[in-house]
């Protein structure tokens, strides 16, 4: 446990701060627009089929 006398760095003390704030920014930033990579895989992978599907029903002139 530390002292509840001892010294503290300002310095430190701003920084974790600092970083506590942006984290929490972060985690908000990641809620709103963010998504895992597996949704990312499987929305390409729906857009490429949805493509080739297109392509495969075209007509040719």
């Amino acid at each position: 446990m530390s002292d509840p006398n001892a010294p503290v760095n300002l310095n430190c003390a701003r920084k974790d701060r600092a970083r506590a704030e942006a984290k929490v920014q972060a985690d908000a930033n990641a809620a709103r627009h963010g998504r895992t990579k597996a949704e990312r895989v499987l929305e390409a992978a729906r857009q490429e089929k949805a493509r080739r599907h297109l392509d495969q029903h075209r007509f040719e002139e």
